[in-house]
């Protein structure tokens, strides 16, 4: 009898640890006032899912999310660099935005003009989107 209650601890211990290494890791970016996931296998054929509320409970009922992104009033890009060990691969200059490139830790990566790049910023004159690997879509 004690064998079998401890076989029956052990076994629920291994199936919580191995849903545990199966979840999603959280999101990328937290505080945001928006969170969007792309989901699929690339940016042609994605479906977006945008959320407004808890980002990392949403992650959980999400299949194939092959992108994150966030939008912000204010964003320390610097800061946030730093947080991810990150550094800028190069800077695209527009008439409304200046979007940043960058190699960071982070999930998500694309080859760009022959780097690979998991970190795009977009900064606008009243917001920032953020996403990795890259904002999909319009922005």
């Amino acid at each position: 009898m004690r064998f079998l209650k401890l076989l029956t601890v052990i076994l629920f211990a291994g199936a919580f640890i191995t849903a545990l290494a199966i979840l999603p890791a959280g999101v990328c970016f937290d505080g945001a006032e928006s969170y969007t996931f792309f989901c699929g296998d690339g940016s042609k054929n994605c479906r977006v899912v945008t959320t407004n509320g808890n980002a990392a409970l949403k992650k959980l009922t999400l299949r194939n999310v092959c992108g994150e992104s966030a939008e912000y009033r204010d964003f320390d890009l610097d800061g946030y660099l730093e947080l991810v060990d990150g550094e800028i691969v190069f800077v695209e200059e527009l008439s409304d935005s200046v979007n940043y490139y960058c190699k960071a830790n982070l999930p998500y990566s694309v080859t760009l003009y022959g780097e690979q790049i998991n970190l795009h910023v977009c900064v606008k004159a009243d917001s920032v989107k953020i996403a990795s690997p890259i904002i999909f879509g319009g922005y």
